[in-house]
Formats: C-alpha cells, structure tokens, sequence
C-alpha cells in the first residue's frame, strides 16, 4: 500500500511537468521583397508542383539524373544526417520521461567477528527533472526544428545536385558540339589548304596565299585538340557528381547538339505571388532554424528558475537472499531534491542573451534567403526575356557570315579579290558559330536554373 502510495505523487507530477512554456511566441518575419514577380509569360503551368521528371525530357540526361540520385556521396551524406538528427531528437524528447530501472544487489560486512549480509531488489527513477518551466519542452522543440532544418536541406542539396547534373551534361553536349564543329572547320581548312598548295606548285597564287590557309588550317587543329581535352574534362565531373561511371548511353548522343531541347520550358505566370518562394527548401531550413531559436531562448529562461529533481525507489530488502521476497520485506526511498540558481557569475544571463542574439541572427538570414531567392528567379526570368531575341539575331550572323564566306570564296576564285577576305569570313563565321552554341548552352541553363529557383517543385 505504501508503494502505491508513493507511485501516485510521482504520475501526478509527471503529468504536471512541462505546463509552462517560456519561449516567446514565434511570428514568421515580414517578406522583405516585392509581393509579386514578373513572369513575363503569358501561360502558365502548375509552378508549385514542378517536378523534376517533367522539366527534364531527354531520357538520356534523365537516366544520368536518376543515377546521381542513387549514388552522389553529398545526397547520401545529406540523407544520413536526417538520420542523425532524428535520433538526437529522440534523446532529447526522451528526457521528459522518467527513466526507470530495475537495480539488484548484495552487500557483506563483518564486525567484532559478526558477519552481516544484506539483499536488495526493486525499481528506481534517478534524479528526473520535472519540467515545470519548459525547460526540457523547448529544448526537445529546439531539437525538432534542429531534425526539419537537416530534412529541408536534404531536399535543398538533391535540387541543387539535380541541377548541378544537368548542368554538367548540358555542357558536355555543349563541348561535344564545339569539338565537333573544330574537327569540320579543321576538315574545310586542311581540304582549302591542300587545294591551294595545289595552285601555289601552278603558279597560280602565292607562297603567302599558302601560308595563310596554313595558319587557320593549325589553329582549328589546335581547336581540336583543345576541345578533345575540355570533353574528357567534362565526362570526369558529370561522373564526380554521378557518383559513379556514366554509361555512354546516358550520355548526350554524337549526333544531337545542345541546341536540341532537353529541358521543357517552365513557364511562370506574370503577377505570381513571391509567397511561392517560401517553398523552397533552403527558405524552408532557414525558417526551421529561427523558429528552433525560439525554443533556444525558452530553455534558456527557464534555467533561472528553480528545478526540481525526483529520485525515489520501491522494493524489497531482507539480510537473507532466500527471504529476499517474503512478506514484510518492502522497502522504498523518495528524494526530491530542489535546486535554486543564486550565484553563476552571470552564465545565465550570457546564455540568454546569446540565444536572443543568434534569434536575430536566424531573422536576419531568414530574410537574406528570402531575399536571394527573389533575384535568383528575378535574373533567370529577366534573362529568359532577352535570350530568344539573342538566339534569332545570332543564327542571323552566322547566316551573314556564311554568305559572307561563300560570296568571298567566289571573288577569290574568280581573281576579284584577294585570300584575306576569305580568311576573315572563315574567322568571322567560326566564331559566330562558336556564340551560337555558347548561347544555345546558356538557354539550355536558363531553363534548369529557373527550376531550381522556383524551389525545384
């Protein structure tokens, strides 16, 4: 009867503990960017719900997408501290419960030639803290936002890794091209430069005709060689972020260009709400952690208040291990224990004051992400504005200057004009050929980086 007694209080004040709470009120921070952002896009598709799979409809990079999800060591570092997190959260919920154990044991002592022996089993709770003021409450909330932050960021580094691969292809493609278009210039110019050797032993030009389609002739060679070397350069960082060997059938293929779209367009409508942006993930962890800075100071409050500490034990004792559980052999202790901060030389003020200033910290860098997500998407869609115009004019000069080559070639042959003329289209249209494939990359980039802007879906 005395054991039940004494296991009443203890559940009544477990069922008190953690009634107070002294963490201030948490109130998401005013945005701090316009409320609205330009699409420039007369339609629009469910931004929101943007996934991945349907921004990406090349199969070849999707495959190679989908292997970096399986196999990329910072996506998997990043999946085992979610991991961590949650069971750091465990541990401290696990504090607002009374840990009970059972304890057996024996002790042997003789004096003045008498031999006295005592025996001892029961249950026990060791110092638990009743939670009066919140204490332990807020720090198992700090530690929840602590697990929410490490799961956002999870999903923060699989769309950055998502767009990092994609990136990665798009640029092997983009150098394939390249590498490509340097082995047909290289191809046109030695063909050129054979045919004027040809004309040179005639007599019908000159050693510096000669000398001129060599040179071009050499620099495409060197092109060649150099663009061979940024390809390979490519394949080894697109297996880096893969996590493993990509297969040559997930690679851009030979014969396509990074012209071709691989990416459908996100469209976003024009006067959508900036609140969208408050979904993406690493907004999301930033959010986690100042609400967690919250808790942080609710904790740290609650230290300057009295606890109270609950150690008690019920059980049998008897000198003779056989007799162990008989009747009459019950035994129990209760220690309640009150502790009262008066003197710390001031380490719990500093303690709340450094929880209130990392509070301010976390608003601060709250609205900072808040912030950077706004330009983000602000300079992808202002880009996407201009690229299409960029595009026409640019095919429209590597048209001039194929016309160009074309009509100089004809005056050459035809003794109108000199072999400098024809060197200068030929220079003049490799590199606007060269502009056009860099801006088909950018395009390309545009469409992934405005995904990933958007929050990656």
């Amino acid at each position: 009867m005395r054991s039940v007694t004494l296991v009443i209080p203890l559940v009544c004040l477990t069922l008190l503990a953690g009634c107070a709470s002294l963490a201030p009120n948490y109130a998401r921070p005013e945005s701090p960017v316009p409320a609205t952002l330009d699409g420039r896009s007369a339609t629009a598709s469910a931004v929101a719900d943007l996934d991945w799979q349907h921004v990406v409809t090349n199969e070849r990079l999707k495959k190679t997408v989908e292997l970096a999800l399986v196999n990329n060591r910072d996506l998997r570092i990043a999946a085992l501290n979610i991991e961590k997190a949650r069971a750091q959260y465990q541990i401290q919920e696990a504090t607002l419960y009374p840990a009970v154990n059972a304890t057996a044991g024996g002790s042997s002592a003789r004096n003045e030639g008498t031999i006295t022996r005592k025996y001892s089993g029961g249950l026990g709770v060791t110092a638990y803290e009743l939670d009066i003021f919140g204490r332990l409450a807020s720090l198992k909330d700090a530690a929840l936002q602590d697990f929410l932050t490490t799961e956002a960021t999870q999903r923060s580094v699989r769309t950055s890794l998502i767009a990092e691969v994609t990136n990665a292809w798009l640029t092997l493609a983009g150098y394939q091209d390249l590498l490509r278009l340097a082995q047909e210039t290289l191809d046109s110019r030695s063909k050129t430069l054979e045919l004027t050797r040809q004309l040179q032993a005639l007599g019908g030009t000159s050693r510096l005709t000669v000398a001129q389609a060599q040179a071009t002739t050499e620099a495409a060679r060197g092109d060649v060689a150099r663009y061979i070397s940024l390809v390979e350069q490519s394949r080894n960082a697109l297996d880096l972020l893969a996590g493993a060997a990509v297969p040559n059938d997930h690679l851009p293929a030979a014969a396509s260009n990074v012209g071709e779209s691989a990416l459908a367009l996100v469209e976003v409508p024009s006067g959508l709400s900036s609140e969208i942006l408050l979904r993406r993930p690493d907004i999301v962890s930033a959010e986690h952690a100042l609400i967690g800075s919250y808790a942080d100071i609710g904790a740290a409050r609650a230290a300057f208040f009295p606890s109270i500490t609950l150690t008690g034990s019920v059980g049998t004792a008897s000198s003779s291990l056989s007799n162990l559980f008989d009747a009459g052999t019950r035994a129990w202790t209760f220690i309640p224990a009150l502790t009262l901060p008066i003197f710390n030389a001031g380490r719990l003020s500093a303690a709340l004051a450094v929880a209130e200033t990392t509070r301010d910290i976390r608003i601060a860098s709250y609205e900072k992400a808040v912030q950077t997500a706004f330009r983000e998407v602000a300079d992808a869609l202002s880009e996407r504005g201009t690229l299409n115009e960029r595009m026409v004019a640019q095919q429209a000069e590597v048209d001039a200057y194929a016309t160009s080559l074309r009509l100089s070639t004809e005056r050459y042959r035809s003794g109108a004009d000199s072999y400098l003329n024809v060197l200068d289209s030929q220079r003049s249209l490799y590199v606007a050929q060269k502009s056009l494939i860099a801006l088909q990359l950018t395009e390309q980039s545009n469409r992934m980086t405005l995904f990933k802007a958007l929050g990656g879906g």
